[in-house]
């Protein structure tokens, strides 16, 4: 997901997409402590759209 995705969504829409990237990445933690992804460089790409995510809500909250 990329940073002008992010902007355009609401408050409540980032809360949930936050919600579910976070599964998303516990998922595949777990895939891969179980047995190798086929492609680790995913769990690096989530972990950082969960935290533009984040960001962004963070950066709502502050204004």
């Amino acid at each position: 997901m990329k940073q002008s995705e992010i902007k355009n969504l609401s408050v409540a829409e980032l809360q949930v997409q936050l919600g579910q990237l976070k599964k998303a990445y516990a998922e595949l933690k777990s895939a891969h402590a179980i047995s190798p992804i086929a492609n680790p460089l995913q769990i690096r790409s989530a972990r950082r759209v969960i935290a533009r995510v984040a960001t962004e809500l963070s950066k709502r909250e502050l204004q």
